[in-house]
């Protein structure tokens, strides 16, 4: 416990609490206890501020230390169980005046204590003492003691010091605020670890009207724990949207850092030194998709029933809270007194404010494939920054569904999916694909263009009665553009919103498609015959451009075909190589004459045939060459001529 109360109380979402005492006190200090590891924030952010005429004179605290660590050199040590006994143990050789019964006071310097039996310690325990201008050691028994003057100061403060470290408590830090003589107004401030805040918030809206019209009151509490050692008693509580930066820095433990031996050295001058310069959607209206109304007389018995709860809402919780900015934060102040008790925890109401919202039905696959959810969506005209929080939805007087409120600026826009839509399934399906926009000639050079394409389909199963509006979220790709797709309705940071019309039992497809513009280049002489008479039949060439690509085809074409017929005339060549050795084998094994040497004869003509075929072929090879050559001469005369 603290000599001043608790008067303001401010809770940040980073688990960290403002807190500031005041109070009128008469006194040269004042006291506050805190945990241990509160002590470092406590060290780092304590202010303390006299708004009368005294003045602050400094702040006292213990070391962080052990009772055994911090009694290290006190002379004076009790035990637990006979602690005078201890007591006149430790002031042994100290001046002491001792009042005894009949009136005695005898005043020396303590001998010590005879340790006493167990039984009847008082009557046969001894304590002596050298009487002072006297050579007298007196013994007296412990029984006649009834009081004990210590005359040596630093036993007294010994005595004194040892009682204070036993008061100390293992997990708790006292700070001691020492102050001028007289009167004081003081305020003490600082910040200590505290659990974050929370929020809560209600929706209540009535169904849609004929027009098409609903209406809603939102309702926000602020939830905190009090997780003090004392109960706070008429507070001003603040909660803090936002998140400040903090840390934790240990100042509470004593630090000694090493240093290094520096030994004499010779100084020589030190050159310049220098140092671096420091270098210093337009979002599209809303559109109300509401489903169809039932009948007149339920929306009308409904309306009236959600219309009352809204109002009791509005009336029974009257909310005085105030928005202030503070930079990148913003503050709700609570307007009225808060108490709360030690170990409990409150909630109080910080936002109730009417709003108008637009019910819409919201397909997006990532979050949630296969169906669309049920979104009601508002201004934020409150005037004060939503921090985030859980939100139960209610729809004329029933709870239908439940959402996260994101983090929300005055006058942004509030998404609160609720519910899924059961009765519209939705699949996608989607590819990839490349089509032939433009081909240029330039030098040796093709610049080709392409369309990089994507698509997406979505196909949406309305298994409900009615007719449904749904808003397609499809995800925005960097660097593409729409082609041969609806206008988007809507547009979010991360995404286009289509609008999808579905009837009763029936169905419905959006086809999105996005292309971007892909260019490379590559070299003429290492594109094939195939893919250029590709890019002509492609149609992508301009006609001067077309032209000078057919005449080189051309040219590539006689060149293939001539090539081709070289291939052949190796194969041809081989054949005859093949008989030529078959005829030489035969004509080994015949004789020069008779029959065997008129078929040796024939072998003879038939191997000056084959001679005759392979000049033929060899002359037809070398001309061919010498076409081949004259042709790839012209090529690179055109393609060199090509800009």
């Amino acid at each position: 416990m603290t000599d001043i109360p608790i008067s303001h109380l401010t809770l940040y979402k980073h688990g960290v609490g403002f807190f500031e005492r005041r109070a009128k006190i008469d006194g040269e200090s004042v006291s506050l206890t805190f945990h241990v590891n509160e002590m470092n924030d406590v060290l780092k952010s304590l202010t303390t501020v006299d708004w009368g005429q005294g003045q602050v004179l400094g702040v006292e605290y213990a070391t962080p230390k052990t009772v055994e660590q911090r009694l290290e050199g006190c002379s004076v040590r009790l035990t637990d169980h006979q602690s005078l006994q201890a007591l006149l143990v430790s002031l042994r050789g100290r001046r002491v005046r001792l009042f005894l019964d009949q009136g005695e006071t005898p005043v020396g310097t303590l001998v010590g204590v005879d340790d006493p039996p167990e039984k009847q310690p008082l009557a046969t325990g001894l304590v002596s003492v050298l009487e002072d201008d006297s050579a007298t050691v007196r013994t007296i028994t412990l029984g006649r003691l009834q009081g004990l003057e210590i005359l040596d100061q630093q036993g007294a403060d010994d005595l004194r010091f040892f009682l204070q470290a036993s008061l100390a408590q293992p997990n708790h830090r006292q700070v001691t605020i020492q102050l001028s003589p007289g009167q004081h107004d003081l305020s003490v401030s600082y910040i200590v670890p505290a659990p974050t805040w929370r929020v809560s918030y209600r929706l209540a809206t009535d169904l849609p009207n004929e027009k098409g019209e609903a209406k809603a009151l939102l309702q926000g509490w602020g939830i905190f724990d009090n997780t003090l050692e004392e109960d706070l008693e008429n507070i001003e509580l603040s909660l803090v949207a936002g998140m400040p930066i903090s840390f934790v820095y240990d100042l509470y433990t004593p630090f000694m850092p090493e240093r290094p031996e520096v030994k004499e050295d010779e100084r020589v001058a030190p050159g310049p030194v220098a140092f671096d310069q420091a270098v210093a959607e337009k979002s599209l209206g809303l559109r109300s998709m509401a489903a169809d109304a039932p009948a007149a007389a339920s929306v009308q018995s409904a309306s009236v029933r959600n219309r009352r709860m809204q109002e009791g809402l509005a009336d029974s919780v009257p909310v005085t809270t105030t928005g202030q900015e503070m930079g990148e934060l913003f503050q709700y102040v609570i307007g009225t007194p808060v108490s709360v008790g030690r170990g409990q925890s409150a909630m109080v109401p910080i936002l109730s404010c009417g709003v108008e919202p637009h019910k819409d039905l919201i397909y997006n696959g990532r979050k949630l494939p296969g169906h669309p959810v049920a979104t009601m969506r508002f201004q934020n005209d409150t005037g004060l920054t939503l921090e985030r929080g859980p939100a139960t939805v209610l729809e004329a007087g029933d709870y239908v569904g439940e959402a996260i409120l994101p983090l929300t600026a005055p006058g942004a826009e509030i998404v609160v999916p609720y519910a899924v839509e059961l009765g519209a399934k939705i699949s996608e399906e989607q590819g990839r694909s490349r089509e032939h926009h433009g081909l240029n000639i330039t030098g040796h050079f093709l610049q080709i263009e392409d369309w990089e394409i994507i698509w997406r389909q979505y196909r949406l199963n309305n298994g409900t009665g009615r007719p449904l509006a749904v808003l397609i979220e499809h995800p925005r790709t960097a660097h593409f553009e729409l082609f041969d797709t609806p206008e988007p309705v809507e547009t979010t940071e991360a995404h286009l919103r289509f609008k999808l019309d579905v009837p009763a039992h029936g169905e419905a497809s959006l086809m999105v498609k996005e292309r971007r513009l892909v260019r490379r280049r590559e070299e003429i002489r290492k594109q094939t015959p195939r893919a250029l008479q590709q890019y002509l039949n492609d149609g992508i060439l301009s006609g001067r451009d077309k032209g000078r690509l057919e005449e080189l085809l051309s040219i590539w074409s006689q060149i293939a075909a001539k090539e081709q017929r070289l291939k052949k005339i190796d194969q041809e060549r081989g054949k005859v190589y093949k008989a030529q050795e078959q005829i030489q084998a035969n004509m080994q094994a015949l004789s020069t004459t008779g029959k065997e040497g008129a078929l040796r004869a024939s072998y003879v003509d038939r191997l000056a045939a084959s001679e005759e075929d392979l000049a033929d072929l060899q002359q037809e090879e070398t001309q061919l060459k010498a076409e081949i050559e004259k042709l790839n001469a012209e090529v690179d005369k055109r393609v060199a001529t090509l800009k």
